[in-house]
């Protein structure tokens, strides 16, 4: 299912993150790729740089939108004046799809800038599932909401991570933003099998997919975005392609940030999975 009502129909082939230490190479070099995600938040400003870079990049390319603190999850509602400034950025994108995250993160309007856990209760997943619908409804464009990796579990949890999601998007009717490095780093910390996880997602909703490098520590390892993709990262993408089919795919690489070259060819590696004998994916090469 290469475009489905998730991502606006949209087969959009492999893209990768919009960042500042590659503005000036894109700009000047024009390079071919599929399309850009961008942080909603660094553009949610009334003017500036950053809203002038923009402008140039959407005058070539498509820009998705990311998200990073919408925080369904939070027991406070969602902040309006948030989402009307995300939903100028909206308009001003054209984004076909938004994404953010299935994660709380503030606590009576103190945000912590963090993609905190959730217990996997079904109170906690009916109240996550309205807001979600509440964004949609007032921002008037797909939302997809992404696994996030965890460090920690809760013991009031009445289901397994992936029940959780499954429970979220069917009630909010909404689409999946598959995080495959995310799943196999909490796979990875607290012991169960990646592929689990995956096989038990409802394949159908997935709008779109992260892959990214982490880092390994002795007890833990972490979502860190500063290293290429692992093996076992590209065996479980591999799997979500051959449920999913061709579906767009964004590298993140958020820390000691290469190349854009580097960046690109690594993004590109996506395309070696996607079946040759598919005609309508929308690759970029």
């Amino acid at each position: 299912m290469p475009a489905n009502r998730f991502n606006g129909f949209k087969n959009l082939g492999v893209g990768i993150g919009l960042r500042v230490p590659h503005y000036n190479h894109i700009l000047e070099k024009k390079p071919v790729v599929g399309w850009f995600e961008i942080i909603s938040e660094n553009y949610m400003i009334d003017g500036g740089r950053p809203l002038h870079i923009l402008d140039q990049i959407l005058d070539q390319y498509q820009v998705i939108q990311h998200g990073v603190s919408m925080y369904f999850g939070s027991a406070e509602p969602l902040n309006r004046e948030h989402l009307k400034k995300l939903k100028a950025l909206v308009r001003r994108t054209k984004t076909p799809w938004l994404s953010d995250h299935l994660c709380w993160g503030s606590v009576d309007g103190t945000y912590s800038h963090d993609l905190l856990p959730m217990p996997y209760t079904f109170e906690a997943a009916r109240v996550t599932a309205e807001k979600i619908k509440e964004a949609r409804d007032f921002l008037e464009v797909p939302i997809a909401v992404e696994n996030v990796s965890s460090y920690a579990e809760f013991h009031v949890s009445e289901m397994t991570e992936w029940e959780f999601l499954n429970e979220v998007v069917e009630k909010a009717d909404c689409g999946i933003l598959l995080d495959v490095n995310n799943i196999y780093v909490s796979s990875q910390n607290h012991n169960f099998d990646p592929f689990t996880y995956l096989e038990s997602v409802p394949i159908e909703r997935v709008a779109q997919i992260h892959i990214a490098g982490h880092s390994k520590y002795e007890k833990y390892i972490l979502d860190t975005h500063d290293h290429p993709v692992i093996d076992p990262v590209w065996k479980l993408y591999a799997r979500a392609i051959e449920l999913a089919g061709p579906t767009p795919t964004l590298l993140e690489w958020d820390d000691h940030i290469p190349s854009f070259d580097e960046v690109h060819a690594e993004a590109l590696k996506a395309n070696g999975f996607v079946p040759s004998n598919v005609p309508e994916m929308a690759v970029a090469k």
